[in-house]
């Protein structure tokens, strides 16, 4: 009598290190070490990612919009998109067309920079704090219940993300 169930190999998803190993055993010469590495922060990306999306079905920002608006919250001087391309970790071009789509909507305001006529000035407006204000506290309390189960490992896992960051950004430029 055939089966009415799924085979587990149709079901299950390989790891990281699972490809890993599949790679390096079709291509031998291939280092194969950073997969397990990456597809690990790929994987806890995406959960984060899909734990916060419920909080923006229909709201004002999307996540991504928020993200750039919170470096502009409660700065006491107006950023220049280069900066905060550079501290999100985001290409100029994508900071760029997110903060067009912005000030469109009335969640920031641009000015002509006197330092350097190439950099406008960025500052948030009234509607962009209010939606940032309403927004990120709810995102805050789904990331504390996502991240509550690390207990006392939290430190050190917080400490081995910032090592990895600080490796990652003083090889950028070598690749």
């Amino acid at each position: 009598m055939p089966s009415t169930s799924t085979p587990p190999a149709a079901t299950a998803t390989p790891s990281a290190f699972d490809v890993g190993a599949q790679w390096a055993a079709h291509n031998p010469g291939l280092d194969t070490s950073p997969m397990a590495l990456v597809g690990l922060l790929k994987h806890a990306t995406g959960l984060l990612s899909r734990a916060v999306e419920p909080l923006y079905a229909g709201a004002v920002l999307t996540a991504p919009e928020v993200d750039m608006l919170i470096p502009l919250r409660h700065a006491t001087d107006p950023f220049i998109a280069r900066s905060l391309a550079e501290r999100l970790g985001l290409s100029r071009a994508g900071v760029s067309k997110t903060l067009g789509k912005l000030e469109k909507r009335g969640f920031i305001t641009r000015a002509p920079n006197p330092a350097d006529r190439r950099a406008a000035l960025v500052t948030i407006t009234e509607a962009g704090a209010r939606a940032v204000d309403d927004l990120f506290p709810r995102q805050l309390a789904v990331e504390v219940g996502l991240l509550a189960g690390l207990g006392e490992d939290r430190a050190r896992v917080t400490e081995a993300l910032q090592r990895l960051v600080d490796v990652m950004e003083s090889r950028a430029g070598q690749a």
